[in-house]
Parts: C-alpha cells; structure tokens; sequence
C-alpha cells in the first residue's frame, strides 16, 4: 500500500485527543449515573464542603466506593477537591443540572447510558445477522425512560404542550375521552387525570412491565378517571371513541406504525384532535450535521428505538425518522 502523501500529522493528532476526551466522557457519564441512582448528588448538594466519609454518610454508602466515585468526579471538573483538609463540594451551579433543584436533571439522563450498554452482544448479533433487540432485554428501560419522561414531558404539559391546541384545556376542565398511546408508565396520564377529574383517560401500552407499572402508580395516586390497558398500538380496534388522542416519543418505536397512525384516526370522533410529541430532526443525515444531539439521538435509535421494532418485524424507523417522513405519513 502506498504511503498518503497528503497525511496531515496534526490532524491525526487531534483526532486521536478527541478519542481520548470521548473515552474520559463515557466513563463520566456511567460515573454520572451512579451519582444519580446512589443518591450522591442530592446529598452532596444539601451539604457543605465534606470528607468523603462524611458525604458517604449522608448517602448512606460505603465510604471506599464514594471516594474513589470522588476521583471521577474531581479529575472531571464536577466536584470541587481542597487537598489541605480533604474535603469536597458540589458547586451549586453544577447541583442544578445533576439534582432536582434545576430544570433539568443531566445526571438522570445519564442513567440511559449504562442500560444501553448492557445489551451490547445482543445487538452486535442483530449487526451480524439482522433481526434486532426486545425489549425484554432492556430491564430498566421503562424505569429510566419514565423519569425522562417526566423532565420532558409531564413537567411541559400544562405550559407548553397543552396550550398547543386551542381550546384543549377548556375541553378537559368541561370533561372529554382521551387515550394515550404507547403510554409507558403512564405518568403523563397520571398527571392529566389529576388535574383534569372530569375527563376520563386511558393508556395502552404492549408492555406488560409497563403496564402493571403505571397501574400501581395511578393506585397510588388516587386517581379513578383513568385506565390502563396492554393493547399493541397498531391494532387499537376502536372506532370515534376518543376527542383527544395522544402519543409522546412512541411512533418511530413501534412495529408498524403506520398501522398505529390509520387506527388512530379511526379511533378519533369528528372533530377530535391527535396531539404527538417526537424527536427532533430531519429525515435526512446531512441536515442533522448541527444537531447539538445528534450523535446521541442515533445511538439511542441504534441501541434501542430501531432495533426493539425490528426485533417484532417491524418498519424499523428509528428515532431519527425526522420530521419530512413524519408529515409525510401523517398526511
């Protein structure tokens, strides 16, 4: 093989630190994770600069673990290190985007990472032979995405997506019939039934584990206007039975989702009102290129969304379907 001479040496080198900057970000964002699910960040935000042991403590851990966690944190610029007294400290600029205090909690985001990660061979078997993942391999899946959920969708509800439609929340304090499709755990329906007595809501979902949980969930809430079915979304099998129908990051995930689309506006009475929230983007790679997120979005499609459709012979759309095919379908 003949020797490229037009190699650019520093350009190798660049490229080789930015490996290294994104090998240092993956172990960040497990680390991230663990901060999340341990409890460490909401303890360390309601304390002062602490010892280890004393933040182990409070988090209720063992302190050899959380040191070494420390470690990640403090080389990764999260937490503050004062050697001299051994102590550390979680700015509060940085507690509001990893605890519940801001509007937005990264730390949990992080939680998607390690569960991706955990079906790796399975996928790389789908790479090799086709087919794709269920979702059966994916344990916590409904549990992460619920709390995702609940960062971007139930808490935008009521001041942005609601207000979308015209007259919806009018319609809802007066009482109408609403179905969510592709419901998950049910918390956007959880919090609609609360705030809306008068309507009456359902949830269909094909995942028992999801199902069973948002059951238990609206048990503890209280909330009798609402039920929770496990029906696939493609064969919904109703007709005008719903004013409002909703469907929130769920379309690209199904096995055929035209067919959920076509059932859904059968299912719609006259004058009735289908409200989707999805992923941003476009149908086309090239106009992704200044996506801030776009090389997360194609991973979560990859390592989830597409491969759980095609795991069922679906369509396999992806998360990143983008909004040309989605208005195209929707037509």
């Amino acid at each position: 093989m003949m020797k490229d001479t037009n190699f650019d040496q520093k350009k190798a080198e660049a490229f080789s630190a930015s490996m290294l900057d994104v090998l240092n970000k993956g172990a960040i964002a497990l680390a991230l994770s663990i901060g999340h699910r341990s409890g460490l960040f909401e303890a360390m935000a309601a304390l002062p600069a602490s010892t280890s042991q004393q933040i182990a403590d409070a988090a209720k851990l063992n302190e050899r673990y959380v040191r070494e966690w420390l470690g990640t944190m403090v080389t990764a610029r999260v937490v503050n290190y004062f050697p001299d007294t051994m102590i550390y400290q979680l700015p509060e600029e940085h507690a509001r985007a990893l605890t519940s205090s801001g509007d937005y909690n990264m730390a949990s985001a992080m939680q998607f990472i390690p569960v991706l990660a955990g079906v790796e061979d399975k996928l790389l078997e789908s790479f090799r032979n086709g087919g794709g993942v269920p979702y059966s391999e994916y344990p916590r899946f409904h549990e992460v995405m619920a709390s995702e959920s609940d960062q971007t969708t139930v808490a935008a509800l009521e001041p942005f997506i609601l207000p979308i439609v015209p007259g919806l929340k009018e319609r809802l304090e007066t009482g109408i019939d609403v179905l969510d499709v592709g419901c998950g755990k049910g918390r956007a329906m959880i919090t609609l039934a609360k705030t809306y007595p008068n309507s009456l809501f359902t949830g269909y979902d094909f995942s028992e584990e999801g199902i069973e949980a948002a059951r238990e969930e609206a048990k503890a809430a209280r909330v009798t206007n609402l039920r929770f079915e496990v029906r696939d979304a493609a064969n919904i099998g109703e007709t005008e039975q719903y004013d409002l129908i909703t469907s929130f990051d769920a379309i690209h995930d199904q096995a055929d989702p035209a067919g959920m689309l076509r059932n859904i506006y059968k299912a719609l009475r006259p004058n009735g009102v289908y409200l989707v929230q999805d992923i941003t983007g476009s149908s086309h790679l090239e106009n992704n290129l200044e996506l801030p997120a776009g090389p997360w979005l194609y991973t979560i499609s990859c390592w989830h969304c597409m491969t759980v459709s095609l795991a069922y012979g679906g369509a396999g759309l992806g998360a990143m379907w983008g909004e040309e095919l989605a208005e195209k379908m929707m037509v």
